[in-house]
C-alpha cells in the first residue's frame, strides 16, 4: 500500500461539529476500505488565494494515510459530491515525501 496526503478545504460557514463530522467521515471511509490513518491536522480557517463559489476563506484539513490505490478514486468522487468540500488534492508520496512528512510531523509535535 502506498502513502498518500490529502488536503481539503471545507466551507467556511460550517460549525466546529460539522467540520469534525466531515473529517471523521473521510477518515472512517479510509479505515473501512483497509487503509490506516497516519496523521490528521486541522489547519483552521484561512484566506483562499482566489474566491471559490464566492467564498474568500475556508477550513483547511490535512490527512496522511496509507491505502490501496483503488480507494483514491472513490474518495475523490465522494469529495466531489460533498457540498461541504470546496477543493481537495490527493498526492501519492514517494520515499522523499514520506521522509519529509515524518520530519514535519515531529517538528509540529515539538513546537
Amino acid at each position: 500500500m502506498k502513502q498518500y496526503e490529502t488536503v481539503f478545504i471545507l466551507n467556511p460557514v460550517l460549525s466546529d461539529d460539522q467540520i469534525r463530522e466531515t473529517v471523521d467521515k473521510y477518515t472512517s471511509s479510509i479505515k473501512a476500505a483497509g487503509g490506516s490513518i497516519i496523521n490528521v491536522e486541522r489547519w483552521g480557517l484561512r484566506k483562499l488565494a482566489y474566491p471559490i463559489d464566492k467564498k474568500k476563506s475556508g477550513f483547511y484539513n490535512l490527512v496522511e494515510f496509507t491505502a490501496p490505490s483503488t480507494l483514491i478514486a472513490t474518495l475523490e468522487v465522494d469529495m466531489k459530491r460533498d457540498e461541504r468540500v470546496l477543493r481537495f488534492l490527493t498526492v501519492a508520496l514517494d520515499q522523499h515525501g514520506v521522509e519529509y512528512a515524518s520530519k514535519r510531523r515531529e517538528k509540529v509535535k515539538n513546537a
